[in-house]
């Protein structure tokens, strides 16, 4: 009987023959240039390029590196957060996952929508043919909302965070506590099936919570990289989000995982 754990499978040959012989490898690479291509990652460690890949996703749920298309690059800390305009990694899966979340937005009512990168590509192409009552606690959100006729765009007060521009604080929590929204459409910055949803600010989780709470159905927009990060603060359970859209690149073991949580996961 094999003794080999998970982490000492042996794939290959030579001398990067066991997993965490490559892992240690990769992780050298990381320090040593400060990215790592993954094709060259195969042809160096004499692998196929579904073995790095495996090896890549390892290393980022041990929280050692963060996989971008085509590689990785060093992990930040917990409490990293881009700027808004500064998150490009996934724009072709954002694209996507705001084109599949046009299908939730209600033909009338009220909807919801956060702070972040995914749900400003929805607000880009959000249909302007229905009347709706849109809320959002973002600036950017609005202002690409509030030149479509049908729709009344309110924008939730607060302190204005500079890196997200997303408003926060007292405010925005007494705004929440009187709206009732028929549909929300959520960001988030890490999924874990132990932590939930997570983000890196203390203020922003506390309005992404009150968000949540506010809508009768919702929508979790968030590609595939955020699956298995975990950030500073939880705003929601899992339990708490009705539907995952994510991209393709969502593994089958994670996709299986989340709908055992009770999520609807939608791959666009």
């Amino acid at each position: 009987m094999s003794t080999q754990g998970p982490a000492e499978t042996a794939e290959g040959s030579g001398r990067y023959r066991y997993a965490a012989q490559r892992q240690q490898a990769i992780l050298a690479a990381l320090r040593s240039t400060g990215q790592v291509n993954a094709a060259g990652l195969a042809e160096e460690l004499d692998v196929t390029n579904e073995t790095i890949r495996k090896d890549l996703i390892v290393l980022e749920r041990q929280g050692l590196l963060r996989r971008v298309h085509g590689g990785a690059l060093p992990v930040e800390g917990l409490s990293f957060e881009p700027e808004v305009g500064a998150r490009l990694d996934y724009g072709q899966e954002k694209q996507r996952i705001a084109r599949a979340a046009l299908a939730h937005v209600p033909m009338g009512g009220s909807v919801l929508i956060d702070a972040g990168s995914t749900t400003t590509k929805l607000a880009e192409i959000f249909p302007a043919d229905r009347e709706l009552t849109v809320f959002t606690n973002t600036l950017p959100i609005a202002l690409a909302l509030v030149t479509r006729p049908n729709l009344t765009v309110y924008t939730i007060g607060g302190r204005l965070r500079g890196r997200t521009l997303a408003t926060v604080e007292g405010w925005a929590a007494r705004a929440l506590t009187e709206i009732n929204a028929d549909v929300a459409f959520l960001g988030t910055n890490g999924i874990s099936l132990e932590r939930g949803l997570t983000t890196p600010d203390p203020a922003e989780a506390a309005v992404k919570q009150l968000m949540a709470g506010c809508a009768q159905r919702r929508i979790l927009l968030a590609d595939s990289s955020k699956i298995g990060r975990v950030s500073l603060c939880r705003h929601a359970e899992l339990t708490e989000i009705d539907t995952l859209i994510t991209d393709t690149g969502i593994t089958t073991a994670d996709a299986t995982a989340l709908r055992r949580a009770g999520l609807t996961v939608e791959q666009a």
